[in-house]
């Protein structure tokens, strides 16, 4: 990739929004970012890159003043005054989405957007009517459909999002920063995103947003900055040339395999047969409704769908977490329609959950702990009722090295991890036991190229190694390059099979939109 020495913007050129110089800070003895220059100038769209842990997340949480840098200046519109803490940032026209939401779940979309800048009518009554307004006023302008009455635990994560956009562009936003935005995102919200994206910086808006989704770069940003291990490393000022293997191999330093490479299948008897399934959501409502479905030894059937149609539903069931209210759900000749996590798992089910923090991990436990939380009180780990401290250390070794989770020991808590190695910790704990069937749902959710990759690598060798795989997930791209064969769901049941390798995007995304 080379540097454009004049480059050219979709912005003002001579206008400088942001302006970043010699930022450095350490935690301890990590330095997680290394004296950082950058710049954002009015009206463009910035992309950061990076692997997990290169530092993007210290980075921007520093322009938002919700960490304070050791040395360097952060400039916004020529006043380098520090940022002093998230309400100076958002004070002086900053807005930030993060990658994990920062909504009230019990609370309406409407109490959301004011929360922390209630207005409030006569008698010090809260004023909701006009938090109402303002959300369906900001909807419309910007594209973002949401009901200011519904409780945000009642919204599916992409509408979630748009919540979280449209809080930060009603505090009267200059410079946007997205953490990660479509990391939870179908491909329908994600395009919907992006061309909001476009509109704010047609219309003056900065925005610096961090992904791991290449294409997404390609799409909407018009220059980029390459982080690794904490550090500036590229930086590319026209993207019109650039591939989405050139930006892979700028973030990891070296060749990345974008697209799967995997022998044809050879499927052998049925490991799973899911018939006629109903299953019911948080909210008593039919989620999954007559799912049926078989997984061979040997191959992977991806499940392909907008997010919100049962698979969240179908997966809990399958690993035991969800009360099943008809049908079966058999693993080889062992009815699991009954069967609770323990026994599921004690079955042959490996189970990568969706939300690796919530069901996952526990953040509290050190990377050994949750390597064994399955089998802490099977052998070799536990003999008589009694740990044993040696054999979950040696485990612990090894799978760090075979899974290439990127630590400073095995004692590190889990929650202190980068997302891809949060993640690698899942995947090894879940396949290093060599289950008869792997449940992969979002298996790459929020994670960089690199794990992808990895992760991708892992799962076609459980296959290889004759495990039955049902893999869940809403990147069409995944499912599509990683399955042998694909189920496409819609109102909680299958609705096609197609074959991967001749299957059409388009008629892929009628079928998921219910159009059959």
């Amino acid at each position: 990739m080379t540097e454009v020495t004049t480059p050219t913007y979709r912005g003002v050129p001579n206008e400088m929004l942001l302006d970043i110089q010699g930022l450095s800070k350490s935690f301890g003895k990590v330095q997680a970012n290394r004296d950082i220059t950058i710049q954002v100038r009015r009206g463009e769209i910035v992309a950061l890159l990076g692997e997990n842990g290169a530092g993007k997340s210290t980075l921007v949480n520093q322009i938002f003043g919700l960490i304070k840098p050791d040395t360097g200046t952060v400039t916004i519109k020529g006043d380098s005054t520090p940022i002093k803490d998230p309400r100076d940032a958002i004070a002086r026209g900053i807005g930030m989405v993060h990658q994990h939401f920062q909504l009230v779940p019990v609370m309406t979309v409407a109490e959301n957007m004011i929360l922390g800048h209630e207005s409030t009518r006569g008698g010090g009554i809260l004023d909701l009517e006009s938090a109402r307004k303002m959300v369906r006023r900001l909807s419309e302008k910007h594209g973002l459909a949401v009901d200011p009455d519904v409780e945000i635990e009642d919204l599916p994560v992409g509408t979630q999002q748009r919540v979280e956009i449209l809080k930060a562009l009603s505090r009267d936003v200059d410079l946007l920063i997205l953490d990660e935005p479509t990391a939870v995102l179908t491909p329908q919200e994600t395009d919907e995103l992006l061309g909001v994206m476009k509109d704010l910086a047609n219309a003056g808006t900065s925005i610096v947003f961090i992904t791991h989704k290449l294409r997404e770069v390609l799409a909407v940003a018009d220059r980029t900055y390459v982080l690794r291990h904490g550090a500036v490393v590229g930086q590319s000022d026209d993207l019109t040339n650039t591939t989405t293997t050139d930006l892979a191999e700028m973030m990891v330093g070296r060749s990345v395999e974008l697209r799967v490479d995997k022998t044809p299948a050879q499927p052998a008897g049925v490991v799973l047969a899911v018939d006629d399934l109903h299953v019911k959501d948080d909210r008593n409502l039919m989620a999954v409704n007559g799912f049926s479905l078989t997984v061979r030894a040997g191959e992977i059937v991806g499940v392909a769908g907008v997010e919100g149609n049962g698979q969240r539903e179908l997966v809990e069931a399958l690993a035991g977490m969800r009360k099943v209210v008809s049908g079966s759900m058999m693993l080889e000749d062992l009815d699991l329609t009954k069967a609770n996590p323990y026994e599921t798992h004690h079955a042959g089910v490996g189970h990568v959950p969706e939300d690796r923090e919530k069901h996952g991990l526990v953040g509290a436990y050190s990377i050994a702990d949750n390597l064994v939380l399955n089998e802490f009180d099977q052998e070799p780990y536990a003999k008589n009722g009694v740990r044993q401290f040696d054999a979950v250390r040696a485990n612990a070794e090894a799978l760090r090295t075979e899974y290439d989770i990127r630590s400073a020991s095995i004692a590190q808590s889990a929650g202190s991890l980068s997302g891809g190695n949060k993640q690698k910790v899942v995947v090894a704990r879940e396949m290093s036991f060599k289950p008869k069937l792997l449940m992969a749902a979002q298996p790459t959710r929020g994670v960089d190229v690199g794990s992808i990759e990895f992760i991708h690598k892992q799962i076609v060798a459980a296959r290889d190694g004759g495990a039955a795989v049902l893999l869940v997930s809403a990147e069409l791209d995944e499912v599509l390059s990683l399955s042998d064969r694909l189920a496409v769901i819609h109102g909680g049941k299958i609705v096609a099979e197609l074959d991967p390798k001749t299957a059409d995007r388009t008629e892929i995304g009628r079928l998921m939109a219910g159009d059959h």
